[in-house]
């Protein structure tokens, strides 16, 4: 019997980040493109500096409603109309407000890119904001939020943004808007809020895909090319302000048989020089399976399906910009437990910190945490929506373009004894906010006993 010689690997070709090319519009729309062979189907985002705090004072939401109106209807077309639109073209149309702004999402194949170009500079330029339309959103925005208050995750997200930062600042509270404000939005509100905020000139549209065949700077020019608006200078962000000062906040839900946990504090975005070792010694700490507190508290004592360490830049701004450096991140340790192993498990997550803090990564935890963050990228930014995603994250973060590429040579770089500084320094046993959505009746007497800091407790 007769076999094939078995298959050898290839010499494995360099890979980095696709580098943008940075032009701009007459109308000044900041614009950067990316050309992929192969990438069949485009990704388009668009930033509008049109952040959460300058919502109208009582509110809160309208950047939300607005966001999701911008496909209900042009000057062209009724909501209807649009919609069928946009399944001629083979397209999805996406939006939605976060703090630092408003991103508008489309995907089409490339062969229609001129087309849904078109429907996108449509409802930029010229949305229509029914009233009919703007009352069925918000009604639809009411409906959401029984759910998300009945969801321990996000009861603890909206818990934690309470208790970090001072009732002043937007950052308090919920993106979306409360039941309160977003009933007070109606569409003269929201166009308001559009006439303001969305214009060219403080826009940036990032287009990633396969471009041949496709007169790009042809299909620009009579499409978003063709939209114009006020020239005035974005609204400048006010710092961020943050109370870290370590205590307990427990949101009471009665019989709950889990606890979810969200334990976090305010730290360095991805200006910081830290960030690298941050993100690669936060990695270790809670990034995978493999991780610390997955080892112990998963693996060994068997509390949990899984506690995840992160970093979320909540708002960024570089320190050269007018404003100065005014952002930050959002460091944070999530999972969920049994009511009966919340305080052995808080106990044991305190112990991987301080044990961490007394004797810092390994050389093999480091080594693992590189492989996965640096090795997985070539896989990771597959598609053009990734692609377009990261572009647009940085835009919006006021980041270089070459910024992601040099990350993975940061951390590449990066060494055990950083990436352990970085780590501790992100996240002290003593200026950690904890919030546990679980039953107070159970749980509030051995976390008060743990020492972690003061314990209150909250209607659920």
């Amino acid at each position: 019997m007769e076999f094939h010689p078995q298959p050898r690997g290839g010499t494995p070709k360099p890979w980095a980040f696709p580098a943008p090319e940075r032009s701009r519009l007459a109308n000044g729309l900041t614009l950067l493109t990316s050309h992929r062979p192969g990438q069949q189907v485009v990704a388009v985002e668009v930033n509008l500096v049109a952040p959460l705090e300058t919502e109208p004072e009582g509110l809160d939401g309208v950047a939300t409603i607005m966001a999701r109106a911008l496909s209900e209807g042009t000057d062209k077309h009724t909501a209807e109309e649009f919609a069928a639109e946009l399944e001629r073209c083979g397209a999805t149309l996406d939006a939605h407000a976060d703090h630092p702004g408003v991103r508008v999402s489309l995907e089409v194949p490339a062969s229609r890119l001129p087309r849904a170009l078109g429907l996108l500079a449509d409802a930029l330029r010229a949305p229509a904001f029914p009233d009919s339309e703007i009352e069925r959103l918000v009604g639809n925005r009411l409906d959401e939020i029984p759910h998300e208050l009945a969801n321990p995750a996000r009861r603890a997200a909206m818990a934690l943004s309470k208790e970090l930062f001072p009732a002043t600042s937007r950052m308090s509270r919920p993106r979306q808007g409360t039941e309160e404000t977003v009933a007070r939005i109606d569409a003269a509100a929201v166009r308001a809020f559009y006439d303001t905020h969305v214009r060219p000139a403080t826009g940036t549209a990032v287009i990633v895909g396969d471009f041949t065949g496709v007169d790009l700077d042809a299909a620009l020019a009579g499409t978003l090319g063709a939209w114009t608006g006020s020239t005035a200078e974005p609204p400048k962000p006010s710092a961020v302000v943050a109370d870290d000062a370590g205590r307990v906040v427990i949101v009471d839900r009665p019989g709950a048989v889990q606890t979810q946990l969200l334990i976090g504090r305010v730290g360095a975005d991805r200006h910081d020089q830290v960030w690298p070792a941050q993100v690669l010694g936060t990695y270790c700490l809670g990034g995978t399976l493999t991780s610390r507190l997955d080892r112990v508290l998963r693996e060994e004592k068997g509390y949990t399906y899984g506690v995840r360490a992160f970093g979320q830049v909540l708002r960024s701004s570089a320190p050269s910009s007018p404003e100065g450096a005014t952002g930050a991140a959002l460091l944070a340790i999530s999972g969920s437990v049994d009511t009966a192993s919340t305080g052995p498990a808080l106990q044991d997550l305190w112990t991987v910190l301080r044990t961490l803090a007394a004797e810092g990564l390994t050389d093999a935890e480091r080594d693992v945490a590189v492989q996965n963050l640096v090795g997985v990228a070539p896989l990771k930014y597959e598609t053009a929506a990734a692609v377009a995603g990261t572009l647009a994250d940085q835009v919006e973060q006021q980041l270089p373009d070459d910024y992601q590429a040099q990350l993975y040579a940061r951390l590449a770089k990066t060494g055990t004894v950083e990436a352990t500084a970085a780590v501790v320094s992100a996240f002290p046993v003593d200026r950690l906010v904890t919030i546990l959505v679980g039953d107070a009746a159970q749980i509030a007497e051995p976390v008060k006993a743990l020492g972690i800091g003061e314990v209150t407790v909250v209607s659920g």
